[in-house]
């Protein structure tokens, strides 16, 4: 069963780039006593997110800390060193970016999208979430992960 509005974020771990290299990050050291924006793509790199989803957030990452949130996050069924080096190629110094190798949070929270006939394998849906101290309280997902809009930043900024 998919994760909803009103939900505690299950326990999961990231993998996230350091100046130290790879380590790990769980979702209590992101989510616990703060307000997150976090955001999931099929892939890094892939035409919709790197064209249309990331960018938004990007763009619009002071407006929406100026309304509350603590941190942004983006995370994908990708290894750590794509998604640093997907960092590094868009500007993505005020997003913290979560690598969900194994597409462990994605199952987690019920969220996966069997991308195998594309030659993506297991992915993460698309969407957006806004979770207080660990508790989501908004939830935007795709109905296609070619789409961006119900789960773009500009949209999500609406609900804040």
């Amino acid at each position: 069963m998919a994760i909803k509005a009103g939900d505690h974020i299950p326990s999961a771990t990231f993998t996230v780039m350091t100046a130290d290299g790879p380590k790990p990050k769980t979702t209590d050291e992101i989510f616990k006593g703060k307000k997150v924006v976090l955001f999931a793509v099929p892939g890094a790199f892939t035409p919709t997110c790197h064209r249309n989803h990331l960018p938004g957030f990007v763009k619009n990452a002071a407006a929406i800390k100026a309304k509350g949130i603590d941190a942004i996050a983006v995370t994908g069924v990708n290894d750590v060193f794509v998604m640093d080096a997907w960092k590094k190629a868009s500007a993505g110094e005020a997003i913290e970016f979560l690598a969900d190798g194994s597409g462990n949070f994605a199952k987690a929270i019920g969220l996966t999208a069997d991308l195998t006939e594309r030659g993506l394998g297991v992915r993460s849906q698309r969407y957006a979430m806004v979770v207080d101290n660990g508790v989501v309280k908004t939830l935007n997902v795709e109905d296609t992960p070619g789409k961006a809009d119900i789960s773009g930043a500009d949209n999500l900024m609406k609900s804040l």
